[in-house]
Order: structure tokens, then sequence, then C-alpha cells
């Protein structure tokens, strides 16, 4: 299978952050409330007094005000399924499979869509909480092992670095920026 990272990757830009500039023109009042919160959960993050998992909750707090049921998860996706970059769907394969730290409520509809298969960071779409681990760097092989104990990646792309522990496991690895893909060496996968 081929296996890819969601956002930078495939999608041209990162689907939580534009999830949330969509949240917050619907509803502007949800910044204000939320303002404290994200400024005091970013500069916890940065100082390292908080796990990544910590300030993503701070970050989807806005949930807690608008939540993300299915209608305003379609009304984004209406939006913004255009970002899904064109290199992509010309080699898209029913067998892909999409493995990202973004929320799997956010990413599921997109990938039903596109007719793929998703690990993604669960995140309760009420309240921003996460259940388990985010989805990023060591946590992709983990995940992508317990659901596919004897999956072969035969190609990975990624845009991020944080990837290399997954792309360690593919036949082929890719660096993605913007449109440009370029192939990894040996010495990068490692």
């Amino acid at each position: 299978m081929n296996v890819y990272d969601f956002d930078g990757t495939i999608y041209d830009g990162d689907s939580s952050v534009d999830l949330w500039q969509f949240c917050m023109r619907r509803n502007p009042s949800v910044f204000l409330k939320c303002l404290p919160r994200l400024t005091a959960g970013g500069t916890l993050y940065a100082l390292g007094r908080i796990p990544k998992e910590r300030w993503k909750e701070r970050f989807f707090s806005f949930l807690n005000y608008m939540p993300a049921d299915d209608q305003l998860i379609g009304a984004f996706w209406e939006q913004h399924f255009g970002k899904i970059k064109e290199w992509y769907l010309k080699q898209k394969q029913s067998s892909d499979l999409i493995i990202s730290a973004s929320p799997s409520f956010l990413l599921r509809p997109a990938c039903q869509r596109l007719g793929v298969s998703l690990i993604a960071s669960e995140v309760d779409p009420a309240t921003g909480r996460f259940s388990g681990q985010n989805c990023s760097g060591e946590e992709k092989v983990r995940r992508f092992r317990q659901a596919y104990p004897d999956g072969t990646i035969e190609a990975f792309y990624t845009d991020s670095e944080k990837d290399l522990p997954i792309a360690g496991l593919a036949g082929e690895a890719y660096f993605v920026h913007g449109n440009s893909i370029r192939k990894m060496t040996q010495e990068e996968k490692r």
C-alpha cells in the first residue's frame, strides 16, 4: 500500500488551522472566549511545560462552543476539499492509507470522499480532548502496526521530518514541498 501524511503533503495547508479559521469566521465571539486558553497553552508548550497533546487540546477548545458535528464538518469540506493537491488525485488508489496527527473527525469525511483509509488522532469533536496519543512521529509507526500487523508500505509521502520513523518502514519514501516531490535517500530514511 501507499501511505500519505495529510497536512502539507496531500492537503495544501494545515486542515486543523483551516477548521479553526473557518469556525472563527462563522462565530467570531468564540475567538474571544478561547484566546486566553490558546495564549497560555501556546506559551506553556513553547516553554516545554506541557506536552503536544495538551497544547492541541487547548487549541481545539473552541469545539466546546462550536461542536464539530456532521453539518459543520460537511460545510468545511465543501469549501476546502479543493485544497487536496492535484498530483495526489492523479495517483490516488483505493488501497491508500492516510496517517495524520490531525483529528479523525475532521479527516474522515475527506478520506471517505477520496475512497481511502485513515489513521488519525482521536479527538472528541465536542470538547477537543484527546483519547490517546497524538498520531505523530513514533506513534504513527505504532498505530500503523496495530492496524496492519502484516502491512507493507510500498511508498510513503510526507512534508515533515517528524515522519521519518514511518518513512523508515517504506520501500520508498518521498518528501513533498508544495507540489514538488523528491525521493528520500536511504540516509534520510534512517
